[in-house]
């Protein structure tokens, strides 16, 4: 963690022919360097190395069929503990050979199991309509068939002369159409057999016992055997339109019983030896998916390597010669010999007569902004970039963050149980997380509580602290020290009697009595305060000048951070002109608020504290100008607030015009300067190319700006209402700001008080209901009043009450903090590095 962002250089590569694979590799395992684009007007279908980007395309998605076959397995892909290197261009056709064998070799064995499972099915499928259509044809009457059937034939009844039916004397023949359908188009199938048919049909159905998956969808689902009987072609020919329409799966239907029974012993033998065949090649392609799970990983990583260096290959140019690639990237100065060392790593593995090199070269677009963290400053740097990218060199807020950004937290929460639950979880995660980061677990929730587990470390940690400070440990206080009121002087001294118990409900004690006030509690806040009835009032008074102070101080550590940009940038006119408005203007108002604080607490004990004056109404009298006929709380109070008052209100036509009429004078005044000092800037800036920006510290502050080495160099058409306007909108926010934001950390108080009674409730309807139970069902009780406590205690006072602390934190981080110093406009340095490629497969949850 630095205290600002890296310093940065724009460097040339130079990778001759034949080592920019490798160069580029090497570059990749390192991280070092960010790649800027030399083709933007190239389309990216004719970029040079496009026909290898549609190879690793077309390896992506073999390795995709791959990784679903084995995950359809169940077959588990072992990790390897170094990730693979890029392999050589060599040896890609190599492993596209072997992709695409393996591709074959699955698909061909996958198209057969699946034959083989159809054909089964159908088998099975013809069993179960043979034995459930012999139900059918062998029930005594038709009305005793399983299904439900439709009227009489109209012409079925029997000629007594001829002994034959109508239908039979029209040369008419009695058919079948046996099958099964799906349990849900049952209904349906039987109203358009009705209706189509005009009742010329029968139709009797039962359902299978065991669910049969479908031939298409593959879905398991309820099947129904039918069995229609109807006569003549015509009626035969609409049936089996009616059952091609709705899917059915038809299968002849035999004659006669003895067909049905040599059908049946066929069927079992063909049903067993698929079995066999089912069974032997589904070890096979077992067997071939285990061993391609082996390699499964090293392939993914290599072919996301290969893809990623070939697409930084298509930002790079070709010099005249077309021998040699030229690239552009961003670098921080630190790394250089880094990357040089990678440059000639990667010459060496492609064996190039020429090695490669770098150049740095002047530059005057702005860098990236790079700020190095680890697994405990990663989460609080999250924090501070959700809010906007530091600029350049801008002073960054992480480092502070990483303490007051629990601190804060902890104000509002502070309970020393609910901070020793919050810090054992998040102890947890962080002895568990090399476990937990192996498991790469798909909740988004989960994924969020544990990349900020050092964050709510902290805020536990701090929630501790500030809880002893509060004395709170789930709405109870501790007596540890002892308290420093005592009753029974107030007996002593004969001001209380038995009498005065039983005739009064409420009794105050009286610090001025010898022995009731021993003096200030040794830690936090005195426990016999828990006892009280003003309570409430006194905490409220406590909290709300807390949150005051705590206030000021966060703010004015913001203005004075900004000093360190003003003087980095080499802007000291910012310094005068800027700076110490602001810091006058927040510290004579709010600062001197903050002075009478510490000063009545300080000269006004618990003996003397009814004489006590309101800081309140002193504050408003010192700036109606008023206050005459109060009691000062020191002598020449009076004149300092005036002072102060005035101070305040000069600083504000500094803090507007200041800096617009400075800039306007040294561009129109200074324009003779410019000319004479003309040629030695740029012979200066010429040769010095060791540094991203030039140094002149022997110049006066007008050169200086002049030469653009600070982040507002002046511009060549200076526009100086332009410059006035965004400098009284400036003036205006922060003059109003001043006095909103002190406003604003008042919430300390408010969900601390909110955080202190919600526990207080929850212990007074939940736990102490418990404990009023005096018998041994109480006992018993207790057990599931704990378990309420206990779920009601995270789910409201650790959760939702942590989470609004949380983004009241935030806020107070964001925009009463980070607006002092902090413009969070930059552009964030994104490395070309392999650890960082997303995974199409890791996204699809393949790995």
């Amino acid at each position: 963690m630095v205290f600002r962002s890296e310093e940065m250089c724009l460097a040339q590569l130079f990778l001759q022919s034949g080592s920019e694979y490798d160069c580029i590799s090497e570059l990749g395992e390192l991280g070092l360097v960010e790649f800027r684009d030399l083709n933007p007007s190239v389309s990216s279908f004719q970029r040079r190395f496009v026909s290898e980007i549609k190879r690793c395309e077309e390896m992506e998605r073999i390795l995709g069929y791959l990784l679903r076959e084995i995950q359809k397995a169940k077959i588990a892909i072992p990790e390897e503990d170094e990730s693979p290197l890029a392999p050589p261009p060599r040896q890609v056709l190599e492993i596209m050979e072997q992709l695409q064998r393996l591709e074959m070799e699955l698909s061909e064995v996958a198209k057969n199991k699946e034959k083989l499972e159809r054909n089964l099915l159908e088998l099975t499928e013809y069993t179960h309509m043979l034995k459930i259509t012999r139900t059918f044809i062998h029930s005594r009457s038709r009305h005793e068939a399983i299904g439900p059937q439709y009227e009489e034939f109209p012409t079925m009844d029997t000629d007594s002369v001829t002994g034959s039916t109508g239908m039979q004397r029209l040369g008419a023949k009695l058919g079948f159409v046996s099958g099964l359908i799906q349990r849900v188009k049952v209904e349906a199938f039987e109203r358009m057999l009705w209706r189509v048919c005009k009742g010329y049909t029968i139709l009797s159905y039962a359902e299978v016992d065991e669910n049969l998956a479908d031939f298409d969808t593959g879905e398991i689902s309820k099947s129904v055997v039918f069995l229609i009987s109807f006569w003549g072609d015509q009626i035969g020919q609409k049936v089996q339109k009616i059952c091609d329409c709705y899917h059915c799966h038809l299968y002849p239907h035999p004659e006669n019983d003895e067909e049905r029974a040599d059908v049946l012993d066929s069927l079992r033998t063909r049903i067993q030896d698929l079995n066999n065949v089912l069974h032997r090649t589904e070890d096979y392609l077992r067997q071939v998916l285990q061993k391609a799970s082996e390699s499964a990983y090293r392939w993914v990583v290599q072919v996301k390597k290969m893809k990623a260096i070939y697409h930084i290959l298509n930002l790079c140019s070709f010099d005249v010669t077309n021998k040699c690639l030229i690239a552009e990237v961003w670098c921080p100065v630190s790394d250089l010999a880094n990357l040089r060392g990678a440059l000639e790593e990667g010459s060496r593995k492609g064996d190039a007569t020429v090695p490669s090199f770098v150049n740095r070269i002047p530059s005057t677009d702005t860098p990236p902004t790079l700020l190095r963290t680890n697994k405990f400053t990663s989460g609080f740097q999250s924090i501070v970039e959700a809010y906007g990218v530091g600029d350049y060199r801008e002073v960054s807020p992480a480092p502070y963050t990483i303490i007051t950004f629990p601190f804060l937290f902890a104000v509002m929460f502070g309970d020393l149980g609910h901070g020793t639950v919050m810090s054992l979880f998040a102890l947890w995660m962080v002895l568990t997380e090399k476990n937990q980061k192996k498991k790469r677990s798909s909740n988004e929730i989960w994924a969020t509580f544990f990349s900020g587990r050092y964050i709510i470390l902290m805020m536990g940690l701090f929630s501790v602290y500030t809880g002893l400070i509060y004395n709170d440990c789930f709405s109870k206080s501790f007596n540890i020290f002892g308290s420093g009121w005592s009753v029974k002087a107030m007996f002593t001294n004969q001001q209380w009697t038995n009498k005065t118990l039983l005739t009064n409900p409420l009794l105050t004690l009286d610090p001025n009595i010898s022995g009731v006030f021993n003096g200030p509690y040794p830690f936090g806040i005195d426990p016999i305060w828990n006892l009280a009835v003003n309570r409430l009032s006194f905490l409220n008074s406590y909290k709300m000048k807390m949150s005051v102070i705590i206030g000021v101080i966060h703010m004015s550590f913001g203005v004075i951070l900004s000093v360190f940009n003003h003087m980095h940038f080499r802007q000291k006119f910012s310094v005068y002109l800027l700076f110490l408005p602001e810091l006058l203007f927040l510290l004579c108002l709010f600062g001197y608020l903050v002075f009478m604080i510490f000063y009545k607490w300080l000269a006004f004990g618990a003996r003397d504290s009814s004489w006590a004056p309101s800081i309140l109404i002193h504050f408003i009298n010192m700036f109606v100008m008023q206050g005459k006929d109060i009691t000062p709380l020191y002598p020449g109070q009076t004149g300092l607030q005036i002072f102060l008052v005035v101070v305040a209100l000069l600083s504000v036509p500094v803090l507007l015009l200041g800096k617009p009429l400075y800039l306007y004078w040294l561009y129109r005044g200074g324009k003779g300067l410019r000319r004479r000092r003309g040629y030695e800037r740029v012979r200066r800036v010429s040769e010095d190319d060791n540094s991203a920006a030039p140094s002149y510290e022997d110049e006066d502050e007008e050169e200086r700006l002049e030469e653009g080495t600070g982040r507002e160099a002046l511009p060549r058409e200076f526009d100086f209402a332009d410059v006035l306007l965004h400098q009284a909108i400036h003036t205006i926010e922060f003059c109003l700001g001043c006095i909103s934001n002190t406003a604003s950390y008042l919430r300390l108080w408010a969900l601390s008080l909110a955080h202190a009674q919600l526990s207080e409730v929850l212990w007074a309807m939940v736990m102490r209901l418990g404990f009023r139970i005096t018998t041994k069902l109480g006992v018993a009780l207790l057990v599931p009043v704990f378990g309420l406590f206990a779920t009601l205690t995270v789910s409201i006072l650790l959760v939702m009450e942590g989470l609004s602390a949380f983004l009241h934190a935030l806020r107070l981080h964001w925009v009463e903090f980070q607006n002092k110093f902090y413009h969070g406009t930059g552009v964030k340095f994104v490395p070309f590095d392999f650890s960082l490629l997303p995974s199409i497969f890791e996204q699809e949850g393949l790995l």
